[in-house]
């Protein structure tokens, strides 16, 4: 069964309309859930008291939960189904966030964001094995891609969203800090029941698609699982044995730790820049870098399946991004800042749909649901670390600014890496046994 094939061009124009924007808006509200602590920074230790090292902790403790359940996670999914679980994650995500509101000291807020991270582990992880489910992997890195779109829509959306909630005070008796965590953490739950009506698990549950074109779609899955399973055959901890996963885990990990800045300080620096508190003004400008990252995203997803070339528009991406992150240290212009970030945040956010698509091709079977877990699980701790490193350093040092040079220099490393994946092209073989493709990730 071939990829022009009229009935799959069908079936995945359809997923693509009926699936794609609804996970997305999912993503929206995870991404918003996990970051907006970055936008309330200022106010909620102004309010609590709680410190910078508290506040670093706490923000990053939420992936030491997320990477403790994000195996067992993927594997419920396999077994109950995704539309079940993919709901059950978010309705429990949404009700601890907006559990925010209760906390007041160090412990309860680092209890509140390390649930936070156990309830919503799997969801990421499991889109993309969802993904596998739906998209040939020729047209995958595009799928990933515009779901991916909710990560820079999220703070196009939900920058100036945080900045405009954190100008209302004593709404409902609750504190501006509050009434965000509130509002924010109570969509997430309600866009979760939805889901229960609204995803289908697999193809052939899908009856928004003819038998033929089930068929079709479920023939060109079936025989990439078939292909990779023949290649590589993992169980669920053999993947950790795996060099190739090793090296997929350690380029997610730096990534992260440079996204982390950009998440958790980002907000209060351009505010501190501006001369001010975190306001609608600040969120509409932190949107402007996420504005760039949708057009990057979907050029760059697109641009990466039509040459076949991922790993080099990975290293590429990456490599503008880590100069953009250490000019962000650089500088205290609110206007040279922006650009940096609009530079930033597309090389490091936007190049993750791009990446995904190495793995995903590689892993099949039992060996992606855990070996994907695992590069998200594993590597989503370098958004644990990112946090501490910069406290550590900027105490170390009494200043501000070299904290984002040293995370900078960590995220370069996931371009180390990248190429030296690419100095063994026995995996590419392992991924793609399929005569003629392009070799050149």
């Amino acid at each position: 069964m071939t990829n022009d094939n009229p009935a799959l061009q069908s079936a995945v124009r359809k997923a693509t309309i009926r699936l794609l924007p609804f996970l997305g808006l999912m993503l929206i509200l995870n991404f918003l859930d996990r970051s907006n602590v970055g936008f309330a920074k200022t106010a909620y230790q102004a309010d609590t008291g709680i410190s910078d090292a508290a506040y670093a902790f706490g923000a990053g403790i939420l992936y030491l939960g997320y990477a403790t359940f994000e195996v067992p996670s993927n594997l419920i999914m396999q077994r109950v189904g995704a539309r079940l679980w993919l709901s059950r994650i978010m309705i429990t995500w949404g009700i601890v966030s907006a559990c925010m509101v209760f906390a007041h000291t160090p412990t309860s807020y680092y209890i509140v964001r390390f649930l936070l991270g156990v309830c919503e582990a799997g969801f990421y992880p499991g889109v993309l094995l969802y993904l596998t489910y739906w998209f040939p992997a020729k047209q995958r890195a595009r799928a990933t891609g515009l779901f991916y779109l909710g990560v820079p829509l999220s703070l196009v959306i939900g920058a100036p969203l945080s900045g405009w909630l954190l100008t209302h005070h004593d709404v409902l008796g609750l504190t501006n800090w509050q009434w965000m965590f509130a509002v924010e953490g109570i969509a997430a739950t309600i866009v979760g029941i939805l889901a229960l009506f609204f995803l289908t698990s697999r193809p052939n549950e899908a009856k928004w698609l003819t038998a033929e074109e089930k068929n079709a779609l479920n023939a060109v899955i079936e025989a990439e699982e078939r292909s990779k399973l023949s290649e590589v055959k993992h169980s669920v901890f053999s993947v950790l044995k795996d060099w190739r996963v090793l090296a997929f885990i350690g380029i997610y990990l730096f990534i992260q730790i440079g996204v982390g800045p950009i998440t958790f300080y980002l907000p209060a620096r351009l505010a501190q820049a501006l001369g001010g508190g975190v306001n609608t003004w600040v969120g509409v400008l932190l949107g402007l870098p996420w504005l760039c990252a949708l057009f990057a995203t979907r050029f760059f997803t697109v641009y990466a399946d039509k040459h076949d070339n991922h790993r080099i528009v990975c290293i590429a991406m990456l490599t503008a991004g880590t100069i953009a992150l250490g000019t962000i240290g650089l500088t205290m212009n609110p206007w040279v800042m922006v650009i940096a970030a609009c530079i930033a945040v597309p090389g490091l956010a936007s190049s993750q749909p791009v990446f995904w698509s190495l793995p995903t091709r590689y892993l099949g079977g039992v060996g992606a649901a855990s070996g994907i877990a695992f590069i998200v699980s594993l590597g989503n701790l370098g958004s644990f670390a990112s946090p501490q490193i910069k406290a550590y350093v900027d105490a170390a040092t009494g200043n501000g600014d070299i904290g984002f040079y040293i995370l900078a220099g960590c995220c370069f490393l996931s371009v180390v890496l990248l190429i030296a994946l690419g100095s063994h092209r026995r995996w590419i073989a392992d991924a793609e046994p399929a005569a003629g493709s392009n070799r050149t990730h």
